[in-house]
């Protein structure tokens, strides 16, 4: 083991936090989490809860507009040390109708899973957890969760007070390609930095060119499951495709659910499918970068790029995605990914061949 990449000490109620709690809210990112080194895991552990605690205040719509944004500022300030007291979210962590599910991504029906309910109750420990890491690593940790916040109040600024049936949609490219970075892309540029210090200090690499291809890496990420979840947002009143690009088609979000199949929306759909692939392709370009005897940290950026290019792939050519469920990734196809790339990453034609395959 490198001196750079000394295991993180973690106490035994933190190990709780950061497998039991962190795997009931997280389905594919915590098999991520548990390849990495254990000299980053703890750190990328914290800031990946926190981020959930924030976006899970953000998509509780049982609670009113006013008081998410009051607590998740209120959050904000606690992570950022502004405050030493935690927020009290007792009307976000007791007492809500709860959902089924615990995937990665919020499933935006506006209440809180029974494990997110437990995380809000136990936000004091992982800041108490994040206030134990090195400054330098402090400092990353709070500038990614600060911006991520900015994106889920604007969001909440963005969409608050529709009447039922209306759809607000983004204006502009920018203000979608804003929002990848704010929620997603300074992830990769998190990711990027932290790894960077603990794990390979010593390589010689582009770092401008690696924290790019690690921003769009997360913008990837982010944009499939935007178009994945796009029947949903829908008809919650978002819509994160631009009018700018829906406008000229001659489509209006509140219509684009009428019919099965409409060729202008798959048209579009598919020019946000290539769009999101070339993110995940630089963010495969990103993995094969890293230095290859960083096995763990290769394999963990490997995993979410192949599952979200596994989902584009079955997105391809559905003109009647509007009228399904979210196209999700089953857990016996994720075992293969894992597997497959475990058993193939000696040999590299192999291994960069993954790349190329169909889901």
């Amino acid at each position: 083991m490198s001196p750079s990449c000394q295991p993180q000490a973690v106490k035994m109620d933190e190990r709780d936090l950061l497998t039991g709690l962190l795997r009931d809210v997280s389905r594919s990112f915590y098999l991520t989490l548990r390849v990495l080194p254990r000299c980053v895991r703890p750190q990328i552990g914290v800031a990946y809860l926190l981020a959930r605690a924030t976006d899970t205040i953000a998509d509780t719509t049982v609670v009113p507009v006013d008081q998410r944004v009051d607590a998740l500022q209120q959050l904000r300030g606690f992570i950022a040390g502004g405050s030493l007291a935690a927020p009290d979210l007792t009307r976000f962590a007791a007492g809500i109708e709860t959902r089924a599910d615990t995937t990665d991504m919020p499933t935006r029906t506006g209440c809180a899973t029974p494990a997110e309910q437990r995380l809000l109750a136990r936000v004091g420990e992982a800041v108490g957890t994040l206030r134990q890491f090195s400054e330098a690593d402090q400092q990353r940790i709070r500038a990614t969760l600060d911006t991520i916040a900015s994106g889920q109040l604007l969001d909440l600024e963005r969409f608050a007070g529709l009447p039922r049936g209306r759809v607000r949609a983004l204006e502009t490219e920018a203000e979608l390609d804003d929002y990848l970075y704010r929620v997603a892309g300074c992830v990769g540029e998190f990711w990027t930095r932290i790894c960077r210090a603990h794990l390979f200090p010593w390589a010689s690499l582009d770092d401008a060119g690696l924290i790019e291809n690690g921003v769009r890496y997360g913008k990837g990420l982010q944009l499939t499951n935007i178009l994945r979840d796009l029947p949903r947002d829908l008809r919650a009143g978002r819509c994160y495709l631009p009018t700018t690009r829906l406008g000229p088609a001659g489509l209006r979000p509140e219509v684009m659910l009428e019919s099965a199949y409409n060729e202008n929306v798959s048209v579009i759909l598919e020019h946000y499918r290539g769009t999101a692939m070339d993110h995940l392709k630089a963010g495969w370009v990103y993995t094969n970068t890293l230095p290859r005897r960083c096995v763990r940290v290769r394999l963990a950026c490997a995993w979410p790029i192949l599952i979200g290019k596994q989902t584009l792939d079955r997105l391809a050519g559905k003109s009647e995605i509007m009228s399904q469920q979210p196209v999700k990734i089953s857990r016996g196809a994720v075992r293969k990914i894992l597997l497959k790339s475990l058993l193939v990453y000696s040999w590299p034609r192999l291994w960069a061949a993954q790349w190329q395959e169909k889901g």
